[in-house]
């Protein structure tokens, strides 16, 4: 078969707009998978693709090859239902780490495949390996026993479970096409469908902080993951979220752990709440019809309140090797008086907007995000906001905290050693990026 197709020649069939073959679609992320196409054809033809587009039948085959690239999880020896979460990604979007706990919390199961950050946005999988000890490469046996031991699993794409988006994912960051419809749809569903759970919660964002800046464009995406899905035999429930501003008030991996946390112990994160309640009441209420929304919210609540969420949080991080003690000892050594770089308002006024890419693009700077695929992430930089719109200021309040780990300080700190100035201005630039986002009125 791999004689038969050239991927120049298919790579300018798609660049002409043209409609690519079934067999075409799966000798691409066959070979690619196989490593006999290298990332800058792939990347031509991902690059095509964004511009062009797919016809719902090439982002169906597409989904259905990268599924088939690995093996596909058997759930069916787990009793009682079972779901999935996922956001098309958002900035300060812990929603995914606060919902699954709950979930197992109120005796579902939650079987939950995830990815890294792509673009400005965080991925589930960054978060959690913030966490020392943290394994989220599981056996698909460690995924089916901690789902049945725990209630609860979250693991990453390994070589046998959805290896083909495992490569093209990180591909897509480094080459500016997060946004592509077709694209994140077969990397969403190829990964849910693998991941075995038939009930997949979808949080579809759009916005200055999502991949889609149009409700428009964020319904056209919901409306084909819904399709795909209902093809596949997967039950989907979702929901439109608007991602203008930063959801809640961390934005940084560590950062959002600890917000989920606190969330969890019953911190009153009213924006996080929001998204959460309604997707874990539609989700319940979808599975279980005879269920007044009411009582489904109360249930919710009282295991917040009582801590149940809490400790199944806890429960499953540690089931899967998280060393919480450290994680803490390691919060608090990169938080010292020289990490953290307080911003303080130039204005008196109201605030009136926080942009959410302006506030994940100075995350991003401070090292929480990563520009090339192999790039490292620094797991205790990000950004910290102090107010929210609608909050009235003064000169000199403060707006947040900058929060830079020790990994990267050591580098700027290499680089004045051989003389170059770049700490005061590296500041600086993440400064004027999260004051520019922060729209005040006088």
């Amino acid at each position: 078969m791999q004689n038969k197709y050239n991927i120049v020649d298919i790579i300018e069939k798609k660049i002409k707009g043209k409609e690519l073959e079934e067999n075409e679609i799966r000798y691409v992320i066959s070979a690619y998978v196989k490593e006999e196409l290298p990332d800058y054809q792939m990347a031509a033809l991902l690059t095509a693709i964004k511009i062009n587009g797919m016809t719902e039948t090439e982002t169906l085959i597409l989904t259905d090859e990268m599924v088939k690239s690995g093996e596909i999880v058997d759930l069916s020896d787990i009793k009682g239902i079972i779901f999935d979460k996922h956001s098309t990604g958002g900035v300060g979007d812990k929603v995914t780490l606060v919902i699954i706990p709950i979930l197992a919390s109120l005796g579902y199961k939650v079987a939950k495949m995830s990815g890294r950050g792509l673009g400005y946005t965080g991925g589930t999988v960054d978060k959690l390996e913030s966490i020392p000890g943290f394994k989220i490469a599981l056996s698909l046996e460690e995924f089916k026993n901690n789902i049945k031991k725990v209630g609860a699993s979250i693991m990453s794409q390994t070589d046998k479970v959805v290896p083909a988006d495992g490569k093209i994912y990180k591909l897509r960051s480094s080459i500016a096409c997060t946004d592509s419809i077709p694209l994140i749809t077969s990397s969403i569903m190829s990964k849910k469908i693998a991941s075995g759970a038939e009930n997949i919660i979808l949080d579809v964002t759009y916005g200055s902080g999502a991949f889609m800046k149009s409700l428009g464009k964020a319904t056209e995406l919901k409306k084909l993951m819904e399709k795909i899905g209902k093809l596949s035999n997967v039950n989907i429930i979702s929901r439109l979220t608007s991602m203008e501003e930063p959801l809640g008030y961390c934005i940084g991996n560590s950062l959002e752990v600890l917000e989920a946390m606190a969330f969890l112990n019953g911190e009153k994160i009213d924006s996080l709440q929001e998204v959460v309640f309604e997707l874990l009441i539609e989700a319940i209420k979808e599975k279980e019809p005879q269920k007044d929304r009411r009582i489904i919210k109360r249930d919710i609540i009282e295991v917040i309140e009582n801590k149940k969420a809490y400790y199944k949080f806890v429960e499953m991080l540690e089931n899967q090797g998280a060393d919480l003690n450290k994680f803490k000892e390691e919060v608090y050594k990169n938080s010292q008086q020289e990490n953290k770089y307080t911003v303080y308002s130039k204005k008196t006024g109201f605030i009136t907007n926080i942009d959410a890419l302006s506030i994940a693009k100075a995350s991003f700077k401070a090292g929480s995000g990563r520009i090339n695929k192999e790039d490292e992430i620094d797991y205790y930089s990000g950004i910290a906001l102090n107010k929210r719109s609608g909050d009235i200021v003064n000169e000199g309040d403060v707006l947040g905290y900058i929060f830079i780990g020790n990994k990267t300080l050591e580098k700027l700190d290499q680089d004045e050693i051989n003389g170059n100035i770049v700490k005061e201005k590296y500041i600086q630039d993440i400064e004027n990026e999260i004051l520019n986002g922060i729209k005040i009125l006088k």
